[in-house]
């Protein structure tokens, strides 16, 4: 999930503190979710899903297509 997220925040020319303001936490610790230091609350994963416009499955690894479809 780390690579996910963190790729897909590249992907889209966002910086981690962006992010973090869109999911209401700090920097510091949207870093270690992505490093896989701590887990990523679930509410969180949905934020970052619907945000994205892609599945739980795409973040999760469960499936490689990220449309939703």
């Amino acid at each position: 999930m780390k690579l996910r997220i963190r790729d897909l925040r590249e992907d889209n020319d966002l910086t981690q503190n962006d992010i973090a303001k869109i999911l209401m936490c700090d920097q510091s610790l949207y870093s270690k979710y992505e490093r896989g230091e701590r887990e990523i609350p679930l509410s969180l994963l949905i934020s970052l899903a619907d945000y994205y416009k892609t599945s739980l499955d795409y973040l999760t690894y469960r499936t490689n297509n990220p449309n939703l479809t």
